[in-house]
């Protein structure tokens, strides 16, 4: 770890980092000293002098990332320390286990690793950088990597195109920093197998954080018609496939999608007989479909990224429950999701709350559901805390 310079921090900003809050915002600055170049380490003051700790720096509105609280500088096996307490953090909660070989392995903040992102898919590291920071320390971090994972370890794969400040997307945001990977990659969640493509899929391949959810939905899924919208890879599908549902059809816009859909489907032994897939819109497919079905889950893509987007978001969920309330049987199941960081579980259960007005169902909340224990949050991050869940009976 090299230092670039200094940042001084205006007197009273000192106090969300002494409270091991990750983020520093450029208003909080007073000075910036010696620094030339986005995403390198950078000492951070109090406005005394008196060092709060060491981070990336980044122009924007978040300006540092928190990699250390401590007044001492970090050492040359900062990364190996770092990834072994995050792998020890997943084998606390029983990762990997017989039936489960893919995990995350760091989140971000969660894992005091603010940027930085790495999904393991049964030898393979995905690795993710949404800072300038990440990006520049990504060799070290997979040399890391090779230490932490010993005999683990079959390739490591970098990607992190779109994630990255645009002056920096290239074509080191995309490639193999160990080995060579086959694409697509059969890993098993829960005895359940699944195809996952880190080259061409979203995200780094699957959606990791929806395992336990996954795993709850097959205990309602035996005898049932299930219907899976904005299904991407049909997770949601395969569990309730082989946890015993008479039909399941999965709607999503993208016929990109559903043709992993269908793949997932055939590597785990099932045919159209008991599964359709359909290309349409959520909304024009559940026009005409009253009373059609026993469970249905809701999972949609994050509808605001940002607070500007919010009030849409809220709408745009709304009208999504209200709509899957009103069309599922007496009795059924509903389980529906918002992975938009900036609509809060207060502002999600009031959203659900209002659906239900709407619908003139009686409405039970069974469950509320979050990320699963290897999305970590932070006590001293709350934002961290991004999917939100609710299981709902709906008379």
């Amino acid at each position: 770890m090299t230092l670039s310079g200094r940042i001084i921090l205006k007197k009273g900003k000192e106090v969300s980092i002494q409270r091991k809050h990750p983020w520093i915002f450029s208003g909080a600055i007073q000075k910036l000293e010696g620094i030339s170049t986005e995403g390198t380490w950078v000492e951070v003051t109090d406005f005394k002098g008196e060092t709060l700790g060491y981070g990336h720096y980044q122009n924007g509105s978040i300006a540092v990332r928190m990699l250390s609280f401590d007044p001492s500088r970090p050492t040359e096996n900062f990364w190996i320390e770092r990834l072994s307490a995050a792998l020890e953090t997943r084998k606390a909660s029983g990762l990997p286990s017989a039936d489960t070989n893919a995990f995350r392995l760091v989140h971000g903040e969660g894992d005091g690793l603010p940027g930085l992102v790495i999904d393991y898919y049964d030898g393979v590291p995905v690795v993710q950088a949404h800072s300038a920071g990440m990006h520049l320390d990504r060799a070290i971090i997979a040399e890391a990597l090779k230490e932490v994972l010993q005999g683990y370890l079959k390739a490591i794969y970098y990607k992190s195109h779109g994630t990255l400040p645009g002056k920096m997307r290239d074509d080191s945001s995309e490639e193999y920093l160990l080995g060579m990977g086959i694409v697509p990659h059969i890993i098993t969640e829960n005895g359940n197998k699944f195809y996952v493509d880190w080259e061409e899929g979203q995200k780094t391949g699957f959606f990791l954080d929806q395992r336990e959810n996954r795993k709850l939905l097959g205990s309602f899924s035996p005898g049932k018609k299930v219907l899976n919208t904005f299904c991407y890879t049909g997770g949601f599908s395969i569990y309730a496939l082989n946890a015993g549902a008479s039909v399941v059809h999965s709607v999503d816009a993208s016929e990109k999608a559903l043709e992993l859909t269908r793949k997932n489907l055939g590597l785990n032994g099932f045919n159209a007989n008991i599964h359709k897939c359909f290309a349409e819109d959520t909304f024009d497919f559940m026009k005409d479909k009253q009373a059609v079905y026993d469970v249905i889950i809701l999972d949609p893509p994050a509808f605001a990224k940002h607070r500007d987007a919010r009030h849409q978001a809220v709408r745009g969920y709304q009208r999504l429950n209200t709509e899957a309330m009103d069309k599922i049987k007496p009795g059924g199941i509903i389980f529906t999701f918002s992975c938009s960081q900036v609509v809060d579980r207060q502002l999600f259960y009031d959203t659900i709350v209002s659906s239900a007005i709407q619908a003139r169902r009686t409405i039970k909340v069974l469950h509320h559901l979050s990320q699963p224990a290897d999305h970590p949050v932070s006590i001293f991050h709350p934002e961290g805390e991004y999917l939100k869940g609710l299981v709902l009976y709906v008379e």
